[in-house]
């Protein structure tokens, strides 16, 4: 703890010295201290200046640190940045960007800066970037890199370190080699460290892993960084139909990924319309915008408990003590079917169920619900005796669509993200909002279905 102050203190000074070079226009000075600091680091220093200084700050940058910082900025200080540079200076940027970061940046990018930027990249990047922009929205070929490391078969271990030596400082990564023909087919795959422990007479194609787990240009992102945890690996092959080598995933693209992908599952989760801005950068119009219309579906939904609650009012009027145990049971059976609901969509966010465990989901389901809802009915029946006297037939009542609901409101909530699957709708939406509505409705039919049956009304 003390460590971490430490660092948090040396931070805070590094900032404000940095905020005085930056307001005495020493840039100099300034260009000298953030030499010194990571890439990051530099990055939300930039994000934190106001607007006007932003471009200005960038410009004092050394161009390798530059091309580093860029890559680390929101996409909004990217465009601001871009508009204030020369056409020179956008040229030096795009040769030292990688590509997949290019493709990033140009996906948020309007028309106007997208053509600017193209027409100041060179032949070959520019052919690459267009090849990337074509690959579908979240597939593995949107966010792979082209910059990988090749080599032959038939290289010796020597040729091969000789390579790397040449080529490794313009890649994204140099720790795992990819071996390709002359076709690029990818034939298998060789790390630094068994080269550099091998003797350099051995061929690579001794050294190599021949089976190479790999995905197609097309799959999806989300299975791409699946298959990169599952397995351990710090890069991925992309490949194309005729098992051609066009790029890799690198780990760093499968955090994002993940990061992406875990927001806008819990935005969905939340009943919301997922953002692709941090929450202090979205305007308030644009937040709201993103909730109201799942905020109205919800709303019209939860008619329909009030259209049952109308239906029953006679009941109310004969045993107005049933209306006191309304909240509890919706709020139970809201909370049953969330905790379902919520394991199961984040197995299947892992790849631990899938759309053929529906059975074994629901089995497992009844019977933890049965295991749960028995104690609770046992623990409001004994409540009900002991605060109300003469209502052992309203306990009795309570108890049983305590068991009904809790069960059926764990079945739902287990199997409705799969039956989403299935029906090819984000599992995500079938969350604690949705599943609340629909359980409570059922919660109060399943109510005063039972009081109806067993009770003089």
């Amino acid at each position: 703890m003390m460590r971490k102050g430490v660092i948090l203190l040396a931070k805070k000074v590094n900032e404000a010295k940095l905020g005085l070079l930056t307001g005495q226009r020493n840039y100099r000075a300034l260009r000298a201290a953030l030499a010194e600091l990571n890439d990051i680091d530099v990055a939300h220093f930039l994000e934190d200046l106001p607007e006007e200084q932003q471009p200005l700050v960038f410009r004092t940058l050394e161009k390798d640190q530059a091309m580093e910082v860029f890559a680390e900025l929101e996409a909004e200080t990217q465009q601001r940045i871009i508009e204030r540079i020369t056409d020179r200076e956008l040229s030096a940027l795009m040769e030292d960007l990688s590509v997949d970061d290019a493709v990033d940046m140009l996906e948020e990018m309007p028309a106007t800066l997208v053509k600017r930027v193209l027409q100041n990249a060179s032949p070959e990047t520019r052919v690459l970037i267009n090849q990337f922009l074509r690959y579908p929205e979240n597939s593995a070929g949107s966010i792979m890199t082209a910059e990988f490391t090749d080599l032959r078969r038939t290289m010796t271990v020597e040729d091969a370190i000789k390579r790397i030596r040449r080529v490794g400082e313009d890649r994204e990564t140099i720790y795992t080699c990819y071996v390709m023909d002359d076709q690029r087919h990818l034939d298998g795959v060789v790390t630094v460290k068994d080269l550099l422990l091998a003797q350099d007479g051995e061929k690579v194609e001794d050294l190599m892993e021949p089976d190479v787990i790999s995905v197609q240009t097309t799959s999806d992102q989300e299975a791409a960084v699946r298959l990169m945890a599952e397995y351990g690996l710090i890069s991925l092959p992309v490949v194309d139909r005729e098992n051609r080598l066009v790029g890799i995933v690198t780990v760093d693209d499968a955090v994002d990924v993940l990061q992406e992908e875990a927001t806008e599952d819990f935005e969905k989760m939340a009943a919301m319309v997922p953002s692709d801005k941090p929450y202090l950068k979205s305007g308030v119009l644009s937040l709201a915008k993103n909730r109201i219309l799942w905020l109205l579906i919800l709303m019209v939904s939860s008619m329909l408990t009030g259209a049952i609650l109308g239906r029953y009012e006679a009941a109310f009027e004969v045993i107005p003590l049933l209306v006191t145990f309304i909240p509890m049971l919706t709020g139970t059976g809201g909370n049953a079917g969330s905790q379902s609901s919520a394991m199961v969509i984040r197995g299947m966010s892992l790849g631990e169920i899938h759309s053929r465990d529906l059975g074994a989901v629901l089995f497992k389901e009844v019977r933890v619900s049965l295991m749960v809802a028995v104690p609770l009915a046992l623990v409001n029946y004994l409540r009900i005796l002991i605060m109300y006297e003469d209502s052992a037939m309203v306990g009795l009542v309570v108890s049983l669509a305590m068991v009904c609901t809790v069960t059926l409101a764990n079945s739902l909530g287990g199997i409705l993200p799969i039956l989403a699957k299935l029906l090819r709708i984000d599992p995500a939406l079938m969350a604690a909002p949705l599943i609340t509505t629909i359980v409570d409705a059922c919660s109060l039919l399943i109510y005063f279905g039972i009081a109806v049956s067993l009770l003089p009304l």
